[in-house]
């Protein structure tokens, strides 16, 4: 099957003489066992409700499909997918290489909570493809790639770093969210895991939180299912319907979502306040190439370099936008505006623009009214700056 057909097919409930569309949400924290037996060799999948039960697998079926792995699991949320993928393989005492693009939350994971336990990490510059092989010692157990890159947009090599990872004996973990298993495939690239937030694109309505990471192999997977496990990581089963419900439209919404994010950057690109965008897609964004080879789209969500203006015009400017909204997520049905400070997180590849950076996501609206939304708010800014 195609693509997009397995997204409508997987996690179906099973053929009977009468059976739902949908996988049925099931609640449920204690299941029950007919005889001592089936109690003792422990039900198979479904035990206890904090390890999921037919809604949760359902999902989760749907996402190994869609990622290409051996196994799939569910967590509580994206930085929660991401911190277990790290616990699963490290110890006190080795070594994590995290791109300087990374999610600011991990990046505070890693230097707060990894350090106190006796992990160490460096951060490397996310166009350092092979080279990374240089900054890798015996005991680093862990890369965390990020591509494209979190508020900035650059695109990894990522076979380049999974080739260095696997001759030195470490888990390459990909953070999967802006390509959202559809566009990009890091487990075909030599990933050992991919790793998403799927409260973004795959649930794709702003209403729930949870992550996922699929595992390339089975010895990778057990580590993946056991540090779920002892952390205690669970999802409602409402979230995961939710999610596999989004599932479902993943398809036509990233198809939108990309054909509005390339307008309003070409938009933007001719605009005499915008000095950069920021977008895979474009030529001027550092890793484009890479892009072309291992992406086969682009997902809404982009960056903007604006050109040195005051702050209080830059405030007239968010506070003058009726459609684009102000909040710290993305992959949603709406669109967003927000001011980012690449700046503040940045320590192997500092960045040093010298006008404020803002990150947009392209959401289902009509283009021509994201444009109007887009014209009054520079609008507006331009007023003050007069």
């Amino acid at each position: 099957m195609k693509e997009d057909t397995k997204l409508a097919a997987a996690g179906r409930p099973h053929r009977r003489p009468s059976h739902p569309v949908n996988t049925p949400v099931e609640r449920a924290s204690t299941y029950l066992f007919p005889t001592y037996d089936d109690l003792i060799e422990g039900g198979k999948n479904i035990v206890y409700g904090r390890l999921g039960g037919p809604t949760h697998r359902a999902l989760e079926e749907g996402v190994n499909i869609l990622e290409g792995g051996f196994e799939t699991r569910l967590a509580s949320s994206g930085l929660m997918a991401v911190n277990a993928a790290l616990l699963a393989f490290v110890r006190a005492g080795d070594h994590v290489l995290v791109v300087d693009t990374v999610y600011d939350p991990v990046r505070k994971f890693c230097d707060r909570f990894l350090k106190r336990f006796g992990v160490e990490t460096t951060y490397y510059d996310p166009m350092i493809g092979a080279g990374i092989e240089d900054l890798m010692r015996a005991e680093t157990k862990v890369i965390l790639a990020e591509s494209p890159g979190s508020l900035t947009f650059e695109v990894q090599d990522l076979p380049a770093i999974a080739d260095a990872a696997r001759k030195k004996g470490a888990k390459l973990v990909v953070d999967n969210t802006w390509g959202a298993g559809y566009f990009l495939k890091p487990i075909a690239l030599g990933a050992h895991v991919s790793v998403q937030s799927g409260t973004k694109y795959l649930s794709g309505h702003a209403d729930c939180l949870i992550g996922t990471l699929t595992s390339a192999d089975e010895a990778t997977s057990k580590q993946i299912f056991l540090a779920l496990l002892q952390l205690g990581s669970n999802v409602s089963a409402d979230d995961a319907y939710l999610t596999l419900r989004g599932l479902r439209t993943l398809s036509a919404r990233l198809r939108r979502h990309q054909e509005n994010g390339l307008a309003l950057a070409k938009w933007l690109q001719k605009r005499p306040e915008v000095d950069r965008v920021l977008h895979p897609a474009f030529k001027t964004t550092p890793g484009h190439a890479i892009w072309k080879r291992d992406f086969t789209g682009a997902s809404g969500l982009f960056g903007a370099v604006l050109k040195p203006v005051a702050p209080p015009a830059l405030k007239a400017f968010f506070n003058a936008m009726k459609l684009f909204g102000m909040g710290y997520s993305w992959g949603g049905y709406e669109s967003l505006c927000i001011p980012v400070r690449p700046e503040a997180y940045r320590t192997a590849n500092p960045w040093t623009e010298k006008g404020p950076t803002i990150r947009l996501h392209a959401g289902l609206e009509d283009i021509e009214d994201l444009i109007v939304d887009l014209d009054r708010a520079f609008a507006a800014m331009n007023a003050v700056k007069e």
